[in-house]
């Protein structure tokens, strides 16, 4: 069975935010102090994850990825994982982390199953990186990436929010960085969700500017559009630098709408599906659930919500305004 929603995207792929808690406070994905913390009551217990997580795998989601907050401060996460890598319909378990506990965790995760890792680092620069994360340990992250590779998870994504006057100038130190690890490079734009996320946009740079700055310091005539290969599940435009052997990407949420081929849906720690990051609307699976509803009754509801997926984000026309999301309980 397929998951197709009313403009005939098949849907793929869940994202499932397994907590909203988390060890940083990137600026782009918290407001202050602000931790948008739930009551552990309104957590869905991670059985419960599993159960929706297996009607999804029903409806032909073959590919699951787990974020936060920071997943990895989720008990028994590897668990989990292992649970759903032994089921023969999902045929991959990813996950995206700020790597902070990845150094403890790495080896167990590949061994439960998990193939490949997404690991947030907006710099290279101590100061810089503590005054983004508001108080993250470089270092510590450094270690998380190292064990992520010694692990063997492949491949190892490095995602970076450029920000312009705050680490743009550090692309070229991120690219010699990727490089030097064999790490999939990606840059991403900032993304007006949430309150955070507005404030973080005011620094917004394009990908056609980001770009600039990586043909500048490689040398390469590349552009979005040349190689539009698709590695996993995200929609990021990627090249191949052959005189550094790195796989660079660019997400362009913002200047180049990638909506047209979305195959994602999410699933918030609530027990809430989100339909779409930068729209409104999102369906409490949560509450049918604790009532008593079957699995037939779920999946009949998770087919309803997959209808109401809107056909594009307003991120241009609204800067966001019309997103009652927030990025630090959805993971991106």
């Amino acid at each position: 069975m397929a998951l197709v929603d009313s403009f005939g995207r098949v849907i793929t792929y869940l994202r499932v935010s397994v907590t909203d808690r988390c060890n940083m406070k990137c600026l782009y994905c918290r407001v202050g102090d602000d931790r948008l913390l739930v009551d552990n009551q309104e957590v869905l217990s991670l059985e419960e994850m599993g159960r929706l997580i297996g009607i999804f795998a029903e409806l032909g989601i073959g590919k699951v990825r787990m974020t936060g907050g920071e997943p990895l401060l989720r008990k028994n996460l590897v668990r989990l994982i292992g649970d759903l890598t032994k089921r023969s319909d999902i045929i991959e378990v990813s996950l995206s982390t700020n790597a902070a506990l990845l150094e403890r965790f790495a080896l167990a995760l590949k061994q439960a199953g998990l193939r490949r890792v997404n690991i947030s680092l907006d710099s290279l620069r101590e100061d810089t990186f503590a005054h983004i994360t508001r108080g993250g340990q470089l270092d510590v992250v450094l270690r998380g990436i190292r064990a992520a590779v010694v692990a063997g998870l492949q491949p190892v994504k490095v995602n970076m929010v450029v920000m312009r006057g705050l680490n743009d100038d550090e692309i070229p130190a991120m690219v010699d960085f990727a490089r030097t690890w064999g790490l999939v490079l990606r840059f991403i734009e900032t993304m007006p969700i949430g309150e955070a996320g507005q404030q973080a946009d005011t620094r917004y740079m394009p990908a056609t500017q980001i770009l600039e700055k990586v043909k500048d310091y490689v040398g390469c005539d590349c552009s979005l559009t040349a190689e539009k290969k698709m590695m996993g599940n995200g929609p990021a435009n990627y090249f191949f630098h052959t005189q550094s052997g790195t796989t660079i990407g660019i997400i362009a949420a913002k200047s180049r709408s990638f909506c047209e081929t979305c195959n994602r849906m999410r699933l918030t720690a609530k027990g809430e599906l989100v339909y779409c990051l930068g729209n409104t609307g999102r369906m409490d699976l949560k509450g049918p659930m604790r009532s008593g509803a079957s699995n037939g009754e779920l999946r009949d509801l998770i087919v309803h919500a997959v209808q109401k997926k809107p056909l594009e984000h307003m991120f241009l026309d609204t800067g966001g305004r019309n997103s009652n999301h927030a990025m630090s309980g959805l993971g991106g």
